[in-house]
């Protein structure tokens, strides 16, 4: 082979190496998983929602979730349907969305299997309302996957989501949250 024929091959095979590690700079899921609780005086309202989106982009920090507020599923129906039309008025406002940074991103060695301990920072938007919110949380790397799992607590009140007067005692304006994510390198 000429000189510029193994040269050529050689500049193919870098550019599709850089590539393919670009697109392992982001990690996605569609199979996210979120719980939420309130835990009232005479009952506990728990749901759980099993296709949440998750985009982390290892470079930056940045990360994003999105969820459909009617895919959220409670063991009561009647519970389910209150939670849709009554509280978070799910046609009106169909998703809820986080969009922040993991503050101290370079600490977490996305190349390197082992569990590392991140804070988060961003805004939460749910019910119309866009908020600021914190949480720490911990990425655990395996295998070229990551599961990102964090807890946060945030206000019914802070999202307008108002509590009527006649089940007001019997539930809490205190929502506890747990997000578990499998991300894989995202495609491209």
């Amino acid at each position: 082979m000429s000189f510029l024929i193994k040269k050529g091959i050689i500049s193919c095979c870098l550019i599709l190496m850089a590539a393919s590690l670009m697109a392992q700079d982001k990690f996605f899921t569609k199979s996210g998983n979120i719980q939420f609780s309130s835990k009232g005086a005479i009952e506990t309202i728990e749901a759980t929602h099993r296709s949440v989106t998750c985009v982390l982009d290892s470079k930056t920090g940045d990360i994003q979730f999105a969820v459909l507020m009617k895919g959220f599923e409670f063991k009561k129906a009647l519970m389910q349907e209150h939670f849709n039309e009554n509280y978070v008025e799910s046609d009106k406002y169909p998703k809820a969305e986080f969009r922040g940074q993991i503050v101290n991103n370079s600490e977490v060695n996305y190349t390197k299997d082992g569990t590392y301990t991140v804070h988060i920072k961003g805004k939460l938007t749910l019910h119309g309302q866009t908020k600021d919110v914190e949480a720490d949380g911990k990425i655990t790397v395996k295998d070229g996957k990551l599961q990102a799992a964090s807890k946060l607590k945030i206000l019914m009140s802070d999202y307008d989501i108002d509590i009527p007067g006649t089940v007001a005692q019997n539930m809490s304006d205190t929502i506890n949250i747990s997000v578990s994510c499998t991300l894989e390198p995202l495609k491209q």
